[in-house]
């Protein structure tokens, strides 16, 4: 048959003819050389590998010398997996060796180990038989509470006392890892208490009450002595920002209103403020101030009963935030206050340091101040109050209307009464029949599934039970639905099925993933209609619940867990250093920041590749100014341009770079090994027992890089530092707080350039940013891994590994867009399964 014929030849018959003489060529190439272990891989390793992983050396733990090809069990696969992984990377041999394979070489090895990895996953997919049981961590418990009770949770927290997650990999919902202790169990207890209460109370609508103060306003002990003196306590005066070390004037609390609000609801505050000395005459940098920018006013939430009123709290969220005009005005704020809190004022670009900034004042215009007759703290306070000019805000009139509802009964009470909530309240009575129907509604909403009728028939036995021992007929009924919150149908996430959930398993899945809360009516009824297993309807709800406020849970849930900013303030900067932190309130900042950045890249489904470089951020007017970038025109967040390119993506935003140093100074160690942890996907190993600590005085090195360099020289710390030590040294521009610096302390020079294992070479953060989007590849199945495992609830393993690279390798088609990320994740054969 003469498939090419003298004329113009067939494109289909030419492609067919070249892929028989490609495979003839195959075939005759195995023929004279097997591919097998002992021909392909064996030799490779022997040539290259086995001197650092044989019988002399293990490094890492890895000896290569005693592989067959033969994988037995997920250790074995690990082993091979680790060979490709390094292989594909150009890591192993390390370029420092000599003696270098060819690429075809590599490719071949690559190219068996691939196959030889495949066909063990086909062969032994995981056969889950058990149901997995996955507790609510403390964040999701809340949140659940929140919606299943329409509870605002702006004041209250009812896990409050419960003991911490443990974490797993940084994540603080992996099933393993939330274990239930006797205590956790008393904490519950105490906690559905406190979440029936709330709900069911106040039986009768409160009437609207009005409160007037136009004097009495005492703040705290140290300015009280002079307020006293200078206007007879008829004002309020705020000088202090709330982050001061030892603030005098931080927080203007409303003495006559200290016990807080008779009952929960929204309250009408009316009050008078004056901005006063904006534009002061003294020198900018000595105030601190910024003379352009409009006095603030910040209203605070606190409790007497939590420490005093003058004083930081522990919950004390921001319930309205004002820019004030020049000179006194009437302003209107609502707010939500829980009973038993009262609001307090604060000046949030106020001064920094008030109690040192009276003597500093007079001593330096002295000229402008009477003569000091002891020059002790007290009179200088005095002095500076009384004739100074510092920047302040008055407040004399106050009135507190409320409080006030937006429906009644409140949501909370239909939540657990329906329609008769009213009646049972007047009356004190339910019948049964209206007490089976409201728990069983409750139970199948807090249960997201349909409740059964013994599960029903145990509570109202229990709520029997109570009633016949004394307790009225409300009482017993909210014990019943304290022993719904309190049962494992609604602490634990039960995921039953085969293999593939059960499609309320699948509506409880994604909503703890995209809200880390409780499905809401319209994925039970999907579930009830088993239509959410349909690709196009499951892609669907994963886009209506992205574009859902609650979806700020994901972006703070895997914030926390990724790039562990739960950690975030847990090693506060030094105060003498980074002044700035705490003037501008920089922690709230910096996570809001990259909030917001994870917030545009979901909501324009925006590359991912944006985490490593970008030439946009978002930021307030003290980040812009720590940045170089463009200052936003108000006081609060906006998105800004970057010119500087040291700035753009994860690696320049001060959330990162404060979380990954310890508050006083930073360590290229510190840093590197949390960029190979969550940014690369690449955890070193453990340090050795027996490894030295840093000692650099000892060594006689100057610079922390000399330090490393002598560490390195110790054999057993070589392989992980080399892999360590210069991502670290990439971002050491960056201080403890993310500004830039060329110099450290000692003005010794920064060398932030570095050479990967691979050989590849880069001069600062910039051009190291650029490496890291070569490696694309590896990045995006780090962070893909990491949104898998958030999304699941589990560690991902070996098993893993097809599902991962195929969401990769599909991502990369659709552009990278995060929230094509979360959508291959949520629609994916993992997340679909137990």
């Amino acid at each position: 048959m003469n498939l090419l014929p003298s004329k113009t030849p067939d494109p289909f018959v030419l492609r067919l003819v070249l892929t028989l003489a490609l495979l003839c060529g195959s075939l005759s190439s195995r023929a004279d050389e097997p591919a097998t272990f002992d021909h392909v891989v064996k030799p490779f390793l022997t040539s290259y590998c086995v001197s650092c992983h044989g019988p002399t050396k293990q490094k890492g733990e890895r000896r290569f010398d005693e592989l067959t090809g033969q994988i037995t069990d997920d250790n074995g696969l690990v082993d091979l997996q680790d060979i490709v992984d390094q292989l594909n990377l150009g890591e192993m041999p390390p370029p420092k060796e000599k003696r270098q394979p060819g690429d075809d070489e590599r490719r071949k090895v690559t190219a068996w180990l691939t196959t030889k990895i495949d066909q063990y996953r086909r062969e032994h997919k995981p056969q889950i038989t058990e149901t997995v049981l996955r507790r609510l961590n403390a964040r999701e418990y809340r949140n659940s509470v929140r919606d299943l009770l329409h509870l605002n949770t702006t004041m209250f927290d009812p896990t409050l006392g419960f003991p911490r997650d443990q974490t797993t990999e940084h994540l603080d919902n992996v099933g393993e890892s939330l274990v239930t202790s006797g205590h956790l169990l008393q904490r519950y207890l105490a906690a559905a208490d406190r979440v029936v209460e709330k709900a069911l109370t106040p039986a009768d609508k409160p009437a609207v009450q009005t409160w007037n103060f136009s004097d009495g306003f005492r703040q705290q002990p140290e300015i009280d002595q002079v307020h006293g003196r200078t206007n007879g306590f008829s004002r309020i005066t705020l000088y202090d920002v709330p982050n001061a070390d030892k603030p005098e004037g931080a927080y203007g609390p409303i003495w006559g209103f200290r016990d807080g609000a008779p009952f929960d609801g929204w309250y009408e505050m009316r009050f008078q403020a004056e901005a006063l000395n904006r534009q002061h005459p003294y020198d900018r940098a000595f105030v601190g101030t910024d003379p352009d920018e409009p006095l603030r006013l910040g209203i605070v939430a606190g409790n007497i009963r939590s420490g005093p009123l003058h004083k930081p709290q522990p919950i004390q969220p921001v319930l309205a935030e004002l820019e004030l005009a020049d000179g006194a005005d009437w302003y209107t704020v609502r707010i939500w206050l829980d009973a038993g809190y009262t609001p307090r004022f604060t000046f949030p670009n106020g001064l920094m340091d008030a109690r040192n900034m009276w003597g500093k004042l007079a001593r330096q215009y002295r000229d402008q101040f009477p003569p000091l007759v002891r020059g002790g703290i007290v009179e200088h306070r005095f002095n500076s109050i009384k004739y100074g000019k510092l920047p302040q805000i008055h407040i004399d009139e106050i009135e507190i209307k409320g409080p006030f509802y937006e429906e009644w009964p409140t949501a909370s009470q239909r939540a657990v009464l329906g329609d008769d909530f009213s009646a049972a309240a007047r009356s004190g009575s339910l019948r049964d029949d209206q007490m089976r129907r409201h728990l069983t509604e409750f139970a199948s909403r807090a249960f997201r599934r349909p409740v059964q009728d013994d599960e029903i028939d145990r509570v109202m036995q229990l709520v029997s039970t109570r009633r016949q021992a004394g307790r009225s007929t409300l009482d017993a009924y909210a014990d019943g639905l304290k022993a719904v919150l309190c049962s494992p149908a609604f602490l634990y996430l039960d995921e039953p099925g085969d293999r593939q959930l059960s499609a309320y398993a699948l509506a409880s899945r994604l909503s703890y993933f995209l809200w880390s809360s409780i499905p809401d009516e319209e994925l039970l009824n999907l579930a009830a209609a088993n239509k959410l297993h349909e690709p196009d309807v499951l892609r669907a709800q994963v886009r209506r619940m992205l574009a859902d406020a609650r979806s700020g849970a994901l972006i703070e849930g895997l914030l926390d867990s990724w790039l562990t900013l739960r950690d975030l303030g847990s090693m506060p900067p030094d105060r003498a250093k980074f002044d700035d932190y705490y003037r501008y309130d920089l922690q709230t900042a910096m996570r809001e920041e990259t909030r917001l950045f994870t917030r545009r890249l979901i909501d324009e489904n925006l590359s991912v590749l944006n985490f490593l470089d970008s030439d946009w951020t978002y930021a307030n007017k003290p980040l812009a100014r720590m940045y170089g970038a463009s200052l936003p025109r108000s006081s609060g967040f906006e998105l800004v341009k970057l010119s500087d390119g040291r700035r753009g993506g994860l690696l320049g935003q001060a959330s990162v770079l404060t979380v990954t140093a310890n508050g006083i100074d930073t360590s290229p160690v510190v840093r590197g090994v949390w960029l190979l942890e969550n940014i690369l996907g690449t955890p070193p190993s453990p340090p050795p027992p027996d490894v030295p600590p840093l000692d650099p005085d000892a060594r006689g090195a100057k610079s922390i890089r000399e330090q490393l360099e002598k560490h390195r020289s110790n054999a057993s710390c070589y392989d992980c530092h080399r892999k360590i030590d210069p991502l670290g040294f990439a971002l050491e521009n960056f201080d403890a707080i993310g500004k830039w610096r060329d110099n450290y302390s000692g003005q010794t020079k920064i060398d932030a350039a570095g050479e990967l294992p691979s050989g590849q070479k880069f001069d600062g953060v910039e051009d190291f940013k650029k490496t890291l989007i070569e490696r694309r590849q590896q990045f995006v199945t780090a962070l893909t891994t990491k949104v898998l495992s958030y999304a699941t609830g589990r560690r991902t393993g070996p098993a893993d590994r097809p599902q991962i690279q195929r969401i990769v390798a599909q991502l990369g088609e659709r552009g990278d867009g995060m929230r094509d990320l979360i959508e291959l994740v949520a629609t994916g054969d993992a997340f679909q399964s137990r």
